[in-house]
């Protein structure tokens, strides 16, 4: 123990990158020739051969020994939404005793792990075991450390045997592909002949809670589901605004500490942090990054959050809602176009025709958020968003940008043929005929009710729930976004005067399309009708939003872009009902169980002292009129608790005996869920009745409130 380096203490310019191969370390170990052949490999001009590949795996393999490796893993995204490794040792015995630490291109560029026992939607049968893992370059390797040891983690994509994606990974990497060659029609189209590649970035905002280990190791639902299926809220919840930015505790503050290290230390640019709205509730957001490499940045982040909070005696909550009745968590998914040579594309400019590229690429978004609302609905659908949602603490399932009053007037204009907008400064925005001077760098305000916020040279995505994977909701937004770009760019490719052409393009599609967006409180009951005016949809569960999975022109869209075949799109279609199935069928397990187990056997010890204590009052004629009512309030609940438990097992067991999959989900939504709700009220009210002393389970005020 006394060898291991305090990192929190050394300058975070050491510590940064330390555990990551990333491309400053590859240029210091690699020979020129074969670092430029990975630049181009990551850049989409060459594939990768296997004899820059053997030269990359010894650079890597030495770097990793030298840093106390004796492992490796192919490091990936099954569509379980975590993440999995096979740890593999650089060892090769020499067959005299001894052995030598190896580590070739080929098992740097493949690794085969076993496919049948991960979620495959039907594209593996169980007894179809071979899968392969395929090294994504443009994702750095790093190592994990702890106290058992070190071990390199290469970044992969994950294939079965005859090269369906079995993971989120590649599904991303080919979207990106897709925007990219749609992307670059347009720009090639605007007289720009210098970019090569465009791939989107994305900057994810992580939400999480933190309770005091002995608190959450008394909670058996918190444990097995991560959210608390029982819990009355304390006299003082998130009410006073106290929580929100506040001064950060110091026990979190040393966690933070050491987390950011930990962050940094595997290359990931952890910014900011702070004091969520709830109490005990924080958020950590990372400056952005590639999107196949935020990717695996965030799944880090929820890793690293958990194991840190672990060394400091707290566990961290990624549920959507681990507490009822209190601020939920997200994961805003800032998400932006870049070019290879340093263009953002949703960047205003400085000049005419930076700013019609901008606009230009802007009102795709627009069209594509409105054409594929409810694709984009449908990434964010899971069990724990559910209960997030639309809850005035999350944006509601209501698809809609914000974009504030200068950047939606200026668009508003051109819709109706007008001159221009105004920008802040009062300056006449005209696009493409006339000089168009400069859009003011903050067009927009911010807005925290929007699902999809504008929020200067970005948007920012919202709904995304906080134990979500991001990669599904990139890939889908990504899909849109090209498919839009790919009609533009063929208006643009048969035009002969592009200015007249731009303008008739960005005033045609925001004319359609500009009902979606909405500047206003999205929290509000007169948004939803308003919505509903405009003919926006508003699917409110999961199960619904999922069943646009199985859409003939979903299907045909990922197609069209090579990014799902049909197969695979079915595939994820029917995982991500199994999955909100199976996630609702163990919360209510867990209410069944902790009610008959925990509850029903504290309230009827309780309710008997306090009969104990009524017949010993009237054995001397004595009569306590509030305890005789606490009593009769008690067997009140807990007959109806018993009923409620009764409800809740007969429609859990119908429910796991239908086969179809949607319908399935759909009962779990319909009729488990309210009858768990059922069974909740009555434990939560007899919570409020019962001594605290002999109630089974810490509380809401002990798990929000302590730390």
């Amino acid at each position: 123990m006394d060898n291991i380096v305090d990192f929190t203490k050394m300058p975070v310019t050491e510590v940064y990158g330390s555990n990551c191969f990333s491309n400053a370390v590859m240029k210091e170990r690699l020979p020129k020739n074969i670092y430029k052949e990975i630049l181009a490999v990551q850049n989409g001009e060459k594939e990768l051969t296997l004899e820059v590949a053997e030269v990359v795996a010894a650079a890597m393999r030495d770097w990793a020994i030298e840093k106390g490796a004796s492992h490796y893993t192919h490091w990936f995204h099954p569509l379980t939404g975590l993440t999995a490794e096979k740890h593999d040792s650089f060892i090769a015995p020499t067959g005299d005793g001894r052995v030598l630490m190896e580590f070739s291109g080929k098992e740097l560029i493949k690794g085969e792990p076993d496919a049948s026992s991960f979620p495959s939607g039907g594209l593996r049968a169980t007894f179809e075991a071979r899968g392969y893992t395929a090294w994504d370059v443009t994702s750095p390797a790093f190592l994990k450390q702890d106290l058992t040891g070190t071990t390199l983690c290469i970044p992969t994509a994950f294939i079965s045997y005859y090269g369906q994606a079995l993971d989120k990974k590649v599904p991303l990497l080919k979207s990106i592909d897709a925007l990219s060659v749609q992307a670059i029609r347009i720009l090639r189209a605007l007289g720009n002949g210098t970019s090569k590649r465009v791939f989107t970035t994305v900057g994810p905002e992580q939400e999480y809670f933190l309770v005091d280990k002995d608190f959450y190791d008394r909670r058996p639902d918190l444990i097995l589901t991560g959210r608390t299926v029982f819990g009355a809220l304390p006299a003082k919840g998130q009410e006073m605004e106290d929580h929100y930015f506040g001064t950060i505790k110091e026990r979190v503050a040393i966690f933070m500490r050491e987390l950011n290290t930990e962050l940094w230390k595997v290359g990931i640019p952890a910014k900011t942090q702070h004091n969520e709205v709830a109490p005990n509730q924080f958020e950590i957001a990372p400056v952005y990054a590639n999107s196949s490499a935020a990717v695996d940045a965030n799944q880090l982040v929820m890793e690293t959050i958990k194991n840190v909070a672990r060394r400091h005696d707290m566990e961290a909550l990624l549920h959507e809602k681990p507490f009822a009745g209190v601020n939920g968590s997200g994961k805003h998914n800032n998400w932006s176009m870049a070019t290879d040579d340093g263009i953002n594309l949703l960047e205003p400019g400085e000049n005419p025709e930076s700013n019609a590229r901008f606009l230009l690429f802007t009102a795709a978004v627009v069209e594509a958020v409105d054409r594929y609302a409810l694709l984009l609905r449908s990434s964010v659908a899971t069990s724990g968003n559910d209960h997030r949602l639309g809850a005035n603490e999350a944006p509601p399932a209501i698809v809609s940008i914000f974009f504030g009053g200068p950047l939606t007037e200026i668009l508003d204009n051109i819709a109706e043929g007008k001159s221009g907008g105004r920008s802040e400064a009062g300056t006449s925005i005209r696009i493409g005929v006339t000089s168009l001077p400069a859009l003011p760098k903050d067009v927009s305000d911010r807005n925290r009710t929007s699902p999809f916020a504008f929020t200067g040279n970005k948007f920012e995505f919202r709904m995304v729930g906080s134990s979500q994977s991001i990669a599904t909701p990139n890939t889908y937004l990504n899909v849109a976004v090209a498919q839009v770009l790919s009609e533009f760019a063929d208006k643009l490719e048969m035009a002969s005067g592009k200015n007249e052409v731009i303008q008739a393009i960005i005033k045609e599609s925001y004319s359609k399309h500009r009902r979606v967006v909405f500047n206003g409180n999205g929290y509000s009951d007169e948004w939803v009708r308003e919505a509903e005016r405009r003919g926006l949809p508003n699917m409110r569960n999961a199960v619904d939003a999922l069943s646009v999975l199985a859409r003939s022109e979903t299907i045909s869209l990922f197609e069209a872009h090579k990014v799902f075949t049909k197969e695979e799109s079915e595939s994820r279609y029917h995982i991500y009902l199994e999955k909100y199935s199976k996630q609702i069928n163990i919360e209510a397990g867990v209410t069944i169980d902790l009610a008959r187990r925990y509850i029903f056997p504290a309230v009827t010890a309780f309710a008997g002292s306090l009969a104990g204590d009524a017949a010993a009052l009237a054995a001397i004629g004595a009569v306590n009129v509030p305890q005789a009512k606490r009593t009769k309030k008690i067997a009140e609940l807990s007959a109806e608790l018993y009923d409620e438990t009764a409800k809740l097992e007969a429609v859990l067991a119908e429910s796991q005996g239908i086969e179809d999959a949607f319908a399935q989900a759909k009962s779990y939504f319909e009729r488990v869920r309210p009858a768990m709700d059922g069974v909740r009220t009555r434990v939560d009210a007899l919570e409020k009745l019962v001594a605290k002393k002999v109630w089974p389970f810490p509380g809401y005020e002990e798990l929000l409130f302590i730390l």
